[in-house]
Order: structure tokens, then sequence, then C-alpha cells
């Protein structure tokens, strides 16, 4: 049967559906954004019966999203995020070049805490939150980390980056004032003579791909991998070949 972008299709059987979701698309409606198109609904159609959701991924986030097929999975699965048991693992390309191979960020977070509907620090009323990070390379003024966050709040990966500096490139509500603007090969290859007039942009939209996911399903676990999108593994492609790959392991590359 022809699957239907912007999603593909990437494990099911009788219980769960795993996506790579193309960015661009939302998982479900929310009280500020109910697109017609989206993830819930398609996959709906695709399947001729209920999908249950499980967790969630940002609009322009691509990636690996996960949907139960029943409501018993869907209970099971959603405790198995609520109580930390899955393990997730993204890939993100941000701005400037970190000090740190490997470092923590455990700053509290507050979901919808401004006029903008972004989540903000509150260490005295934010939610616990911690994400490890680990860099994979540079190349520029850009560099590729690692992201396994081990709690879900809202834009948790996005805050946390941004706080330390690295904003997520192409983001428009945690990036530094130049982040929303495409990422071109010139921007971090050293003696790029194209035509500025003709150059296209490797990336125009938020450089967030989540890529891995471990579950405590079936008996023993399942692990699933979702490959980058188009852009963002061009994007990378480009990187590793003016910078290299870091020593520190380039799993998700």
């Amino acid at each position: 049967m022809k699957q239907k972008a912007p999603f593909t299709i990437i494990y099911e059987d009788t219980h769960i559906t795993a996506v790579n979701k193309a960015a661009g698309i939302g998982v479900s409606g929310d009280r500020w954004d109910d697109a017609r198109e989206r993830l819930d609904k398609l996959l709906g159609s695709y399947y001729q019966s209920p999908i249950f959701i499980v967790h969630r991924l940002d609009r322009d986030t691509s990636g690996l999203i996960v949907f139960a097929r029943d409501q018993d999975t869907h209970r099971h699965l959603s405790k198995a995020f609520e109580s930390r048991e899955v393990e997730k693992t993204y890939c993100a390309v941000v701005h400037g070049r970190p000090a740190w191979a490997e470092t923590d960020c455990d700053l509290a977070l507050v979901p919808d805490g401004d006029k903008l509907h972004r989540t903000t620090i509150d260490k005295h009323h934010g939610k616990k939150s911690l994400t490890h990070f680990r860099l994979l390379l540079s190349a520029g003024s850009y560099s590729v980390v690692e992201a396994r966050p081990a709690t879900g709040r809202t834009h948790q990966i996005r805050v946390h980056l941004a706080c330390l500096g690295h904003p997520v490139v192409c983001d428009p509500l945690y990036g530094a004032r130049n982040s929303p603007k495409p990422v071109y090969l010139s921007g971090f290859k050293k003696g790029w003579r194209g035509d500025p007039l003709e150059e296209k942009p490797l990336l125009e939209r938020l450089g967030l791909h989540a890529g891995k996911l471990t579950l405590p399903y079936p008996e023993g676990g399942l692990t699933l991998e979702a490959p980058l999108a188009r852009d963002l593994a061009a994007l990378i492609t480009q990187m590793k070949k003016v910078g290299g790959a870091s020593d520190h392991g380039a799993t998700l590359l």
C-alpha cells in the first residue's frame, strides 16, 4: 500500500507504528495549532482505525515518533514515557563550537512560560529537567551535537542548548537574532568561491532530528532508528567534509 507523505513508516505491528516524520507537520492539534494536515489524522486515514498518541515532536522537528494502535498499548507506553523508561536520542545542528566534549544541563523549565508560548527557565517553580549532550563534530561556526533528554519537557532540548550558548540553527523561538536565517555552505567553508546570488541554502528549518528510541516493548525491548531527513543529512555531510567527525563518536551521523 502506497504511503502518503510526509511520513515514512519504519516499523509496525498489531500494537504500535513507528514513523519517521518530516519537518513541517504537526503530530496533533492543540489550542494554538489545529492544522488540517497532521500526523494523527494521516495515520488514522492510512489504517482506517484509531491511532493513539504516546509522545510528541515539535512541528519543525523531523524524526522518530511512535503511536499505539490499541488502548492497552497506549496506556503501557504512556506510562513508560512518564516513568523515563524510554531512551531518546536526538541530533542537533547548533551555532558555535562547544568547549565541552560532553555536558549535562539540568535547568528547571516552565512550559508556555511567556506570551510567545515559549518554555522558560525558572529554578524556583520550574519542573526538573535534564539533558545529556555530546559533541559530534564542528565546522566553521556550527557544530553537531547528540542530545539525550532524560525528561520530556516541551522544547527541552532547544531551551537547554540555547542556555548553554549554542542554540539550534534556524530556531525562531530560542535562537540568536540571526538564528532563523538559513544555513549556507559559504557560512562555514573557508575559501568558498561560489556565486552568492546563486547559492542555495543547505537548511532552512529547525536543525533538530529525533533519531533513536529504545522502548520497553515488546518483552525484551525494541530499539528503533530514523534516518536523517535529506536536508539535514546534506548539511551534516558538508560539515563532515569541512570539519571531520569528532573522536567523541558520531553514532547518529
